[in-house]
């Protein structure tokens, strides 16, 4: 397994993140991190600024590790969003039904 310390993509992910260029850093997210495409747009955003407060937060420890464990929640949330059968068991709906 890749530590997160030796995974590219969350290296690079949390050098742009430290910036708190939300802009930037949301361009840069579907080459990076193709799953993201899949998470709506209120999902996006909560996770572009969940990202940004991990990676501020893990400047002093100097361990990527936290936002590793961030990018991987929110790739098995895409995950949900990306099954209409998942999304439909986890928002009750039916399956081809936008949650609301």
């Amino acid at each position: 397994m890749i530590s997160a310390d030796d995974d590219p993509a969350t290296r690079r992910l949390a050098g742009l993140a430290r910036t708190e260029n939300v802009g930037a850093l949301r361009d840069a997210l579907p080459g990076a991190l193709p799953w993201s495409t899949f998470l709506s747009a209120d999902d996006l955003e909560t996770f572009l600024n969940e990202l940004v407060a991990a990676a501020r937060d893990t400047v002093a420890l100097d361990d990527r590790a936290p936002i590793a464990v961030l990018l991987t929640q929110w790739r098995h949330t895409a995950e949900v969003y990306a099954d209409p059968r998942l999304l439909a068991l986890v928002t009750g709906g039916t399956e081809g039904e936008e949650p609301g």
